[in-house]
């Protein structure tokens, strides 16, 4: 299959890239180095280390050391911490050559890289018929065609980093080839019927997603789709019973209501349709309709009213409600079960390590400090000595010169506490200027602005700031005013500068101060701004204006700040950001599945034209079956699936659910299958697995910014000749902070399942099956 897809992308190259040879050559040329300088291709005059065979690590149990090749040891050791460190469970060769392909294939560049293509793929939606931008199909095609080819180098590159039997039982690498294959092939096809002038359709566009879930990168992302894949289960039973329940209703309104001769409002029959009644029970689950939907009936008698309360209750409230139930509950049991899973994978991965760098001190065996130290700095370069300083005299407490097993297997969750470095340092003024900024009126002042009063004042100028803003802009009054609040905001600033030293004020943590500087410098720049072109140009830019006043409001974000309990949960909601980009992929590869097919089913179905056009059916959206529709009435025309960007807009207000049923009521009852579908889908599943995981990981971030994380103290005079100290707020990442909670039932002395067991652990089921890599979504 990788054969079958090399052939059809080279002569894809070779047609559309003859051009861009030089550009291939100096591309050529720059891989050739950077492989060079990471030293998977041998430089001139040095010599391939010799391949080591074998599978993960030596023998847990072997205690011979590692003399013959102490560097390959210390990189293997780097791989495996680096591994447990960022929860990868990827099955490598541990030949020297492997695992420097293994690091570089996990390098942040190449990672980066990696997704960069993947989105650029996903964007291409955008420059192809239907185009937001037209573009050429050439330049669409090569685009494509490089990215394909990125894919296919990524995968090779996977491919030599694992072993052959593991490589071709892993599910997501087949999900690749054969995403490569089909989109070489429609790519091949749709090039030739165009060069006839024969249409076609791009099939293979809904296949470019794979590519997002399934390279190694995004494993969060299908833990994402896992955990709805097993509990779609549960969903089923609880969905059929739901079913059944509208079914019910629907059948009870036709027998209630068809036979009374009533219309809606717009004069059409009420509830004399089946399927109809079906679909707008449906909607009255969401509250879209509601009470539209009611008032003919209600209007005939008020007793029917009952009949639409007892629906609301029983299908809205209990079965929606039942629905996120049943979800969280799943998804709570998934979680720990892929979390047992990780901090077993963890532990292993720390055991090996240790097991490659261990050296015999009497009767046990440890690292020492010089090979810690320089495994440390493989794993973290980017650390500080003294961070690294700080780690080992966590490690090695009692200063023995090495680290014992118990010590080393918890190095990886060291590497993922968050240590903020404060560096003791003196203002600067009192070095310039010692005797003013040490003078009593000096004194009096850095304490006035530390004290609480001044914060309350402050506070206080903002809410009186928040009322100057809802006035009238037109007084000239309120303009002044705004210069009055502008100069109190930088007094403010300045005289927080001069009291805290500048650097630890302005520090890689303090975001708060970072973002009341940078607010107030903006509106600042943009009043001036604005200012000088009223007074000599005697234009009003909207556009200026709109920034100044949006900057205004932002001001009042500052408040937040000033109260504890708003820290806690602002802070919580900043930590819980990264994680949140888990279920941001994962609602990116729905909306560009059901996009893609909305373009293919609705392209030119609807028309948008401005309101003075004399364009025919313009009213109707080039449309005449929608005349008098609640579609044109609401001028909804621009919410078609005319282009990729346009068709986000309709998911995005099909996620929201508010008026969707006006949406569809554009389309024949066949094609409102598409619409509630996607309504399944995204909202009743995804939107609440999106919830069950915003409490849970609220809930940790949440009991973590009250009760800091746990972590070995530390005698801190001992490290004033660094001149630093050291500050834990929390774990970096949330999946970090439920293994350190889950481990703590795991003793110290297990090292937990084989590599094999580990890696087949179920979702479900502890049993061993047989040997696999990461599961495909």
């Amino acid at each position: 299959m990788l054969g079958i897809a090399v052939c059809i992308s080279s002569v894809l190259c070779w047609v559309s890239l003859a051009q861009f040879g030089i550009a291939v050559c100096i591309s050529s040329v720059l891989c050739w180095v950077s492989l060079t300088q990471f030293g998977i291709l041998p430089c001139e005059g040095q010599k391939r280390s010799p391949a080591i065979p074998g599978m993960l690590s030596s023998p847990a149990g072997s205690n011979r050391r590692m003399l013959s090749f102490p560097r390959s040891a210390l990189f293997q050791g780097s791989a495996f911490v680096s591994d447990a460190q960022y929860n990868r469970n990827i099955p490598f060769k541990t030949s020297p050559e492997a695992v420097r392909l293994y690091r570089l294939y996990n390098h942040w560049m190449m990672r980066t890289a990696t997704y960069f293509f993947i989105f650029l793929n996903l964007s291409l939606a955008l420059f192809e018929e239907p185009a937001v931008y037209p573009l050429p199909f050439l330049a669409t095609s090569v685009l494509e065609v490089l990215c394909l080819l990125v894919f296919l180098g990524r995968l090779t590159h996977f491919a030599k980093v694992t072993l052959h039997n593991v490589f071709w039982k892993d599910t997501k690498n087949i999900c690749i080839m054969v995403a490569i294959l089909l989109s070489l092939t429609d790519l091949a096809v749709y090039g030739v019927l165009r060069l006839y002038g024969v249409g076609s359709i791009r099939w293979s566009r809904i296949v470019r997603p794979v590519f997002l879930i399934n390279f190694a990168e995004s494993r969060q992302i299908r833990r994402a789709f896992r955990s709805i894949r097993n509990t779609l289960p549960e969903i089923t039973y609880v969905f059929l019973l739901f079913t059944f329940s509208l079914l019910m209703f629907s059948l009870m309104a036709l027998k209630l209501f068809g036979e009374r001769n009533l219309q809606t409002a717009e004069g059409l029959p009420y509830f004399r349709n089946y399927l109809e009644i079906v679909f707008d029970l449906y909607v009255l689950v969401t509250t879209a309709n509601s009470p539209d939907v009611m008032m003919p009936a209600f209007d005939f008698s008020s007793w029917y009213a009952l009949f639409f309360i007892a629906f609301v209750i029983i299908n809205t409230y209990i079965f929606m409600s039942l629905f996120l139930a049943v979800v969280y509950n799943n998804y709570k049991k998934h979680l720990k079960n892929e979390i047992r899973k990780l901090a077993y994978m963890k532990r292993r991965k720390m055991v090996e390590a240790f097991n490659l760098l261990k050296e015999e001190e009497g009767e046990q065996f440890v690292v020492r400090e010089a090979r810690w130290k320089q495994l440390v700095k493989l794993v973290a370069p980017d650390t500080s000595s003294s961070h690294r300083e700080l780690l080992l005299r966590i490690s090695d407490d009692e200063q023995k010169g090495f680290v014992d097993k118990k010590s080393f297997v918890q190095l990886a969750d060291l590497l993922n506490i968050q240590v903020v470095t404060l560096r003791i340092r003196r203002h600067p003024l009192a070095r310039w200027a010692p005797a003013l900024y040490g003078s009593t009126p000096s004194r009096l002042l850095r304490r006035a602005v530390r004290h609480r009063a001044f914060v309350w004042t402050y506070d206080a100028i903002i809410l009186i700031n928040a009322i100057f803003i809802a006035l009238d802009e037109e007084s000239p009054y309120i303009s002044y005013a705004e210069w009055v609040f502008l100069a109190l905001y930088i007094i403010e600033i300045l005289l927080k500068v001069y009291t805290y030293e500048p650097r630890e004020f302005f520090g890689k943590t303090q975001f708060w101060n970072w973002f009341d500087t940078l607010i107030i410098i903006a509106a600042l720049t943009a009043t001036i701004l604005n200012a000088t072109l009223k007074s000599t140009m005697k234009y009003n830019s909207q556009q200026i204006l709109d920034i100044v006043f949006i900057l205004r409001v932002l001001r009042l974000i500052r408040i937040v700040d000033s109260i504890q309990r708003f820290q806690v949960i602002m802070n919580t909601l900043i930590n819980i950001v990264p994680t949140m980009l888990t279920f941001g992929g994962l609602t990116l590869v729905v909306y560009c599945v059901f996009a893609i097919i909305g373009m293919e089913l609705f392209h030119g179905k609807i028309q948008y034209f401005p309101a003075n056009s004399n364009v025919p059916h313009a009213l109707e959206c080039g449309n005449p079956a929608l005349k008098d529709s609640l579609f044109a009435r609401g001028r909804y025309c621009k919410n078609n699936f005319n282009d990729f960007a346009s068709s986000f807009i309709v998911l995005m207000e099909l996620t929201v659910v508010n008026q969707w049923h006006d949406i569809l009521g554009m389309w024949i009852q066949p094609a409102k299958l598409y619409f509630i579908a996607f309504h399944i889908v995204m909202v009743i599943i995804i939107v609440n697995i999106f919830v069950s995981f915003i409490l849970e990981a609220f809930f940790v971030e949440y009991s973590l910014e009250k009760t800091p994380p746990n972590v070995p103290l530390l005698d801190v005079a001992s490290l004033a000749p660094l001149g630093v100290s050291f500050v834990p707020p929390g774990y970096r990442t949330v999946d970090a902070l439920l293994q350190r909670m889950f481990e703590a039932e795991i003793p110290l002395e297990d090292e937990g399942p084989s590599f094999e067991e580990i890696l087949n652990l179920s979702p479900s089921s502890a049993v061993p099956r047989s040997l696999s890599s990461e599961s495909a979504a």
